[in-house]
């Protein structure tokens, strides 16, 4: 099947640390238009379980949200090759002090289809040792343990919207319950 839009021009507005925003001209059935696409390099995200069940848990304050958030720990890959594994086993480290040599791959999900490429990696990773925290300069992370559970419970109350959490956590709880 042959792709239903023809990407006639990209023109890059915007260049940034995380992201790049386009103007793709584009034709849809003869007519012409214009999208916003945004490339993002990819990201992993980690669902970090504790000897006794429980999840680390990463919050912070979202700038975009105007509030704070708990969420999976996770992070941008450092180049588009690097590979999701290593960030992630980097990002759980740095954003929650402790270390895994079990890390297993969970789902990949893509954030937000209808205008953005980002690619999300997640994986469970247990047998935590603990290390160090290595936050960025303008970081601010206070690491909690949740239960599953409760965890669920804040999902389907509307209290926890970030789609890389919710969906890690409901894969988890699949993953856990099928075993």
């Amino acid at each position: 099947m042959d792709k239903p839009v023809k990407l006639i021009k990209r023109t890059r507005a915007y260049e940034g640390a995380v992201l790049d925003v386009y103007d793709d001209e584009v034709e849809v059935k003869g007519i012409h238009a214009h999208w916003d696409y945004i490339h993002h390099d990819g990201a992993a995200a980690v669902v970090p379980v504790t000897d006794d069940g429980r999840i680390l848990m990463v919050r912070q304050y979202r700038h975009a949200l105007g509030r704070y958030t708990l969420e999976l720990p996770a992070g941008k890959v450092d180049s588009p090759d690097e590979p999701k594994i290593e960030c992630a086993g980097r990002e759980l480290e740095e954003e929650t002090g402790y270390h895994s040599d079990n890390l297993e791959h969970l789902i990949d999900i893509n954030t937000t289809v209808a205008f953005c490429d980002e690619l999300i990696g997640v994986f469970v990773a247990r047998n935590l040792v603990k290390t160090q925290q290595n936050l960025d300069e303008d970081e601010e992370i206070d690491v909690q343990p949740w239960t599953i559970e409760d965890l669920i419970k804040k999902i389907y109350a509307g209290e926890m919207t970030d789609s890389k959490t919710v969906a890690g956590i409901l894969a988890y709880k699949n993953m856990i319950e099928n075993v």
